[in-house]
């Protein structure tokens, strides 16, 4: 195809009106997403011969060899749709969130009866009230547990009937009110989770002022041990609410972000002021921002982040100006409900302190994260360049392969295999083998079954490779530099077989790691090799060894599972196969079904209420 003429049937042909557009390489992959108001004068302006593009820009042009486009009725949808196909397709040449997928939320289930607290990674809209997002899974579980403490919620998934003759290991702690024994009235247990809610709003003198009420209450009523609960309760809060900063009388929630710039990163540091206190701050990392003023990193991140904020503030302070304020305010403004949203750059006073203080907060972050980042890289290649040596390859190895195999007794049989590029692991790339064609616990045939797929899969995607449109699957189609298997000689046999067969035995390194003493057993030599103790080359080993039996022991353990619920389920007259299916899909295990009501059951297309109180009969 004659790419260039393309480019300009397309331009030619783009309208004057507003829309998001996407770029395409040759692949078919989508490697950037932008917005624009006229979308012709916007999409060809990347094409016109200006000096002022830069490195990043030049480069991306060169890349795109399709074009698509969707027009929309407005800036503001547009700007919508542009946050959505960015977070869908994590375009190459867009600035991005760093594992924004992964951030953490907690979660309070306010629609249920009686609310929960969880930690969660997706916002749904199911009626449930969420904070965050946070960057730290760890801090999360902390600052669960010190709420815990102070409210004593639910966490647990037990039905609550306040029938239960035992309560959970938590009432005995008194992290939990016990309603599921009835220690507590639904009225009662739902005023603590609107105190825990409104505790994380920073919304505390309320509840601080009730509680003083109740205790006093409670000790005119000579309630002493309720009012000493009570007591407990306001100093724990207390505690928590002398560590924050008031930083405003006016009550006012906002956010304050700035930034630290670094080679191919950015730091983005969020000072969180609810009712004029300063209750928290989390840091995020934005990707692809070389080449990008200042300013559209700051709207990258402002629209990125708010797009997944379980909150939106009254006023947002930055560091300097923003291009598209105007848009985004109004963005915003949809996202409260149409409250209004001030974006403001203070320029002296208390609240140009507090942004110069996030600032600095955000250098020494980015510094830090990089000192570590560099150590990490330096200790991979450390790593790699030992590996490298002891098994005489010509270079270091880029992508390792591991395979491992689990069962119990020959049952459920699965084969892990988990990759590592440049020393570090990628969990997209990491796939299982249901083992389908060997009888008892045979794993050097389990181990031959697995390869054996494995290499089907490079030919099939060899043989693929050039099809037009046609998505290649990077777990099979890219060949190890090593290829690890979990054992001794005699799985190094067994993939030998397996290799020779495909005709690959010169394509890459092969070696099988033992676990007793970590000897490494290599093709052709009857001595084994084993790297130095405390040697990187051997701790990387041992990781990916690890993995790969950590991989395949939870995929055995999963498949083990569905099979002893299957079973179960097959004792049941009138069950089918694919009401089978269709039950464990929909409640997760025999557990859940047992505790559905019969309704739910019934729910299941070829189910009837007389089936369903059948099957919750046969399972008690």
């Amino acid at each position: 195809m004659d790419y260039e003429q393309h480019i300009q049937d397309i331009l030619s042909t783009l309208p004057d009106k507003p829309g998001c557009y996407l770029m395409k390489n040759e692949k078919d992959e989508i490697i950037y997403v932008g917005k624009a108001i006229n979308l012709k004068n916007r999409v060809r302006s990347y094409f016109q011969k200006t000096a002022s593009q830069n490195f990043k820009t030049r480069q991306l042009v060169k890349a795109i060899r399709d074009i698509d486009w969707i027009v929309v009725g407005s800036e503001l949808e547009a700007l919508i749709l542009e946050l959505n196909l960015i977070k869908q397709h994590r375009p190459f040449y867009n600035v991005k969130l760093k594992d924004d997928k992964r951030y953490p939320y907690i979660k309070v289930s306010w629609a249920d009866p009686f609310p929960k607290l969880t930690v969660t990674r997706q916002m749904d809209n199911d009626g449930s009230r969420y904070f965050g997002p946070y960057t730290s899974v760890w801090a999360v579980h902390q600052t669960l547990d010190v709420l815990r403490k102070i409210f004593p919620v639910l966490s647990c998934n037990r039905p609550i009937t306040g029938k239960d003759t035992r309560p959970c290991l938590y009432y005995d702690l008194k992290m939990c009110l016990g309603p599921c024994i009835g220690a507590v009235d639904q009225g009662s247990y739902r005023q603590v989770v609107d105190d825990l809610c409104k505790f994380l709003e920073g919304k505390t003198d309320a509840i601080m002022k009730r509680l003083k009420s109740d205790m006093a209450q409670h000790s005119d009523a000579l309630n002493y041990e309720k009012a000493a609960t009570i007591r407990d309760q306001i100093n724990a809060i207390e505690r928590v609410v002398e560590r924050q900063k008031i930083v405003s009388d006016s009550q006012q929630d906002s956010d304050i972000i700035a930034m630290a710039r670094g080679d191919n990163e950015a730091c983005v540091q969020v000072f969180f002021i609810r009712s004029g206190k300063m209750i928290g701050r989390e840091y995020f990392i934005l990707e692809g921002t070389n080449d990008e003023e200042n300013s559209e990193v700051l709207e990258e991140f402002i629209k990125q982040f708010y797009s997944q904020a379980a909150f939106i503030p009254k006023n947002v302070l930055l560091p300097q100006d923003v291009d598209e304020a105007n848009i985004i305010r109004e963005w915003l403004n949809t996202k409260r409900s149409g409250q209004k949203v001030e974006i403001k750059v203070p320029k002296r006073g208390k609240w140009r302190e507090l942004v110069e203080m996030a600032t600095e907060n955000a250098k020494e972050t980015l510094t830090a994260l990089e000192t570590r980042w560099k150590a990490d890289k330096d200790r991979q290649k450390e790593a790699l360049a030992q590996i490298q040596s002891a098994l005489d390859m010509p270079a270091p190895p880029n992508r390792i392969e591991c395979f491992d195999v689990s069962n119990t007794q020959g049952m459920a049989s699965v084969a892990s295999m988990v990759v590592f590029e440049r020393g570090v692991a990628n969990k997209k790339l990491y796939r299982r083998f249901n083992i389908r064609g060997v009888t008892g616990p045979n794993d050097y045939a389990s181990m031959v079954e697995a390869l054996h797929r494995r290499f089907a899969n490079y030919e099939e995607a060899l043989q693929h490779k050039d099809e037009p449109g046609k998505k290649q699957d990077l777990a099979f189609s890219l060949l190890p530099d090593l290829l690890i298997v979990d054992g001794g000689k005699g799985q190094l046999s067994a993939a030998l077989e397996v290799i020779k067969n495909f005709s690959l035995e010169d394509k890459f390194f092969i070696a099988a790691l033992a676990e007793k003493q970590d000897k490494l057993f290599i093709p052709n030599q009857s001595d084994s090799i084993r790297l130095d103790d405390g040697s990187q080359g051997l701790f990387l080993l041992q990781r990916i060894r690890d993995e790969a039996h950590r991989f395949a022991i939870t995929a055995h353990r999963n498949r083990r599972g569905k099979i002893g619920m299957m079973s179960r389920l097959d004792e049941i007259p009138g069950l089918g196969p694919a009401r089978r299916r269709a039950l464990i899909e929909r409640f997760g295990s025999i557990e859940g079904i047992k505790n559905a009501n019969a309704e739910d059951i019934a729910g299941i297309k070829g189910i009837s209420l007389n089936l369903a109180q059948q099957i919750k009969t046969q399972l008690e």
